[in-house]
C-alpha cells in the first residue's frame, strides 16, 4: 500500500533518501548545476514536504516551496531506485499539484536535469512544459525549466 503524506524531512528515512538523491545527481552533474535544498531549508515554513511510503518505508519524497511572488516550485523530488516504475513519481508529483492548487498557487515550476529522460518524460506528460530560468536561476545547459498552470478546476476532477 501507498501512503502519501505531509511530513517532516528531518527524520532518519528521509535523511536516507535525500543523500541518494545527493549521490544520483553528483554523478549525473557538476556541483554548480545541483540546486538542492538541504534538510534545514526544507523545514523552513514556506515549504511543504511530501513523502510516499510503500508498507511504512519511505521511498519517495518531494516539496513545494511557496515563493513571494504567488507561485511554487517543486524541489527534492526524488523516488529511490528500488521504487522505480510503480507510478510513485506520477502519484507524487499529483500530490504535489493538487497540495499547491490547495495552497490557492496559480502556478508551479521546477528546475531539472537534461540528463534525466524520466523525469523530464513524467513533468512533460503531467502538463510541464519549458520555460527559461526563474528566480534565483541562471542559465545552465544541464539545466531545463519548466512550469505548469494550476486551476481550481483541476483539483475538483482529482
Amino acid at each position: 500500500m501507498i501512503d502519501l503524506a505531509i511530513e517532516t524531512p528531518d527524520q532518519h528515512e528521509v535523511h536516507a533518501l535525500l543523500k541518494a538523491s545527493d549521490t544520483y545527481m553528483a554523478e549525473l552533474y557538476p556541483a554548480e548545476s545541483n540546486h538542492m535544498l538541504d534538510v534545514s531549508e526544507l523545514c523552513r515554513p514556506e515549504v511543504t514536504f511530501i513523502v510516499a511510503r510503500i508498507d511504512g518505508r519511505a521511498v519517495d519524497c518531494g516539496a513545494i516551496v511557496e515563493s513571494k511572488d504567488g507561485w511554487a516550485e517543486i524541489k527534492r523530488m526524488f523516488v529511490s531506485p528500488l521504487a522505480r516504475g510503480q507510478n510513485i513519481g506520477r502519484r507524487l508529483l499529483q500530490k504535489l499539484e493538487a497540495t499547491a492548487i490547495d495552497k490557492g498557487l496559480p502556478v508551479l515550476r521546477l528546475e531539472t536535469g537534461t540528463r534525466q529522460p524520466e523525469a523530464l518524460a513524467l513533468y512533460r506528460s503531467a502538463g510541464f512544459v519549458e520555460i527559461g530560468p526563474f528566480s534565483k536561476y541562471g542559465p545552465d545547459p544541464l539545466s531545463l525549466f519548466m512550469e505548469k498552470p494550476l486551476s481550481r478546476q483541476a483539483a475538483a476532477g482529482r
